[in-house]
């Protein structure tokens, strides 16, 4: 009896640990490739056309890739990582990353990659207000940060967690440098947040596309690339509003695994995202490629224009990401 019941005991913890099937089935594993965002859809399909490489999507944010990597440091599990620019810098820092220099890295603009490979630009997007027009019944679009603190749109905003998603913590500091703050000053950004609060936000964790899209949240704190999605590929009566106060451009990084399973198939997918083709998905998705060429001027035409993007501006990422910590403990303390 001892013996059967160690047995099972054994059994037990085998299945426990065993890789999912997806893991089984993959040849590259990616954290935080979400088929609703970026339109990783459709990357991962043309990877596997044209490299025959199975990559499983992965609904992870920016900060559960980075404490999932840093929880499976002696044993990887991924092979490549994707995420906002400041998590980029702390996975370098956590020792998670390895250098990799793929193909067109001397065509990425210094500041927007590591210089020995250890994170590189793929894309980029502008933070602002993706707008449901007709999930507002007849409250006009909101043009400013401040005008959102009007009651009219109590229950209509909604943003991700800054202190998970990086899309959040990218939306608080454009509001928080439009609004007259800086990395060493977060207070403006903070009591944005607090007097935000009266209107009770919505606040999930995770992409929340397809709730701005059913109504559900009529003004989403985003980039304009899930905007354009939204109005060109879902009939969604949607604008992308650059508020008049400003906001900032933020780069989306890339990094190799450090010791993960699948080394040469992961080089050969980095390598894929910056390539001509790979870099016309991300156009034709609405974001940025960091290669410009591949931005057709057809889709350049479907963006506001250039005027708008003038209050759009890069800023010092790795003083964003020395401020992010700071952030994070002042909106929990303070807002939460």
């Amino acid at each position: 009896m001892r013996l059967k019941a160690l047995l099972i005991g054994l059994a037990s913890v085998a299945l426990l640990t065993l890789p999912s099937p997806a893991a089984f089935a993959a040849d590259v594993i990616c954290y935080n490739c979400p088929p609703e965002w970026a339109d990783w859809a459709t990357m991962l399909k043309s990877i596997k056309t044209d490299l025959n490489l199975e990559v499983p999507h992965d609904n992870k944010n920016s900060g559960q890739t980075l404490s999932t990597l840093i929880a499976d440091k002696a044993n990887p599990v991924a092979d490549i990582a994707y995420y906002g620019v400041s998590f980029g810098i702390k996975a370098k820092e956590a020792g998670v990353v390895a250098p990799y220099i793929p193909a067109h890295f001397n065509e990425i603009p210094t500041g927007l990659k590591d210089p020995q490979g250890y994170w590189f630009t793929i894309h980029y997007g502008t933070i602002g207000f993706f707008v449901n027009v007709d999930a507002l019944r007849g409250v006009p679009v909101p043009t400013s940060w401040k005008d959102l603190l009007k009651p009219q749109y109590d229950g209509m905003v909604g943003y991700l967690d800054p202190t998970s998603a990086f899309v959040g913590y990218a939306s608080a500091t454009a509001a928080n440098l439009a609004l007259g703050g800086s990395f060493d000053n977060l207070t403006p950004g903070i009591e944005f947040f607090k007097a935000l609060k009266q209107n009770h936000p919505i606040v999930p964790k995770q992409t929340s596309y397809a709730r701005v899209l059913s109504g559900e949240i009529p003004i989403m704190f985003d980039y304009d690339f899930n905007t354009l999605r939204g109005k060109y590929k879902d009939n969604c009566n949607c604008v992308f509003v650059i508020p008049q106060e400003g906001t900032i451009v933020v780069p989306y990084v890339m990094s190799l695994v450090k010791d993960g399973p699948h080394p040469a198939n992961a080089k050969r997918v980095l390598d894929y995202l910056l390539s001509d083709k790979g870099q016309r998905i991300w156009a034709n998705a609405f974001l940025r490629p960091i290669r410009p060429e591949a931005m057709t001027p057809e889709i350049a035409a479907k963006f506001p224009p250039e005027s708008e993007y003038k209050r759009a501006r890069p800023v010092d990422y790795a003083d964003m990401e020395r401020a992010q910590n700071v952030f994070r403990d002042r909106y929990l303390r303070e807002v939460r």
